[in-house]
């Protein structure tokens, strides 16, 4: 079998690991879009995932530093799902999607790879997105850029932050 390759995902397998953790990190930075902030809620925050599974992969996560879902207070938590819900109402108006994956990964063993920080995962699924080049090839074809993706979203969410 060829090899197809995703040479994008190279820098979060091999670069050089962030001091600290990686979301407080974005969160304390002052630009949004650079960081690939979507939402600033009172207690938590939605951002792309920089190295997604899927073109407007989504995190929701709260803005405290939390590894344990029974160490967020129950504002946080409702808030977390509440924002989930309003992703995946933005995510079908501005993207062609048929469904979506939606999950946490709790601990390393079931494959958390930012275990120390709390998050929920909103991944689109497309018509055709699991086609042979992730199921044979074990390659991802993303034909749009993050900031392409971040300036499709970002309205969506900004209408939020005005009902709110």
């Amino acid at each position: 079998m060829d090899n197809l390759w995703a040479a994008w995902r190279r820098d979060f397998i091999l670069g050089p690991k962030e001091k600290g953790c990686v979301f407080c990190n974005r969160i304390r930075k002052r630009s949004d879009r650079a960081s690939l902030i979507l939402y600033r809620a009172k207690e938590s925050v939605v951002f792309m995932n920089k190295y997604p599974y899927n073109v407007g992969h989504l995190l929701v996560l709260p803005k405290a530093h939390k590894g344990d879902i029974h160490k967020l207070r129950v504002s946080e938590w409702n808030e977390m799902n509440e924002l989930t819900r309003e992703c995946l109402k933005i995510l079908k108006d501005n993207m062609p999607t048929r469904g979506f994956n939606i999950g946490m990964n709790l601990g390393a063993v079931a494959g958390a790879g930012i275990k120390e920080h709390i998050h929920i995962h909103i991944v689109p699924r497309f018509l055709g997105d699991a086609n042979f080049m992730c199921t044979i090839g074990n390659s991802r074809v993303q034909s749009l850029s993050m900031i392409d993706i971040y300036d499709m979203l970002k309205p969506g969410f900004d209408r939020l932050r005005e009902a709110n």
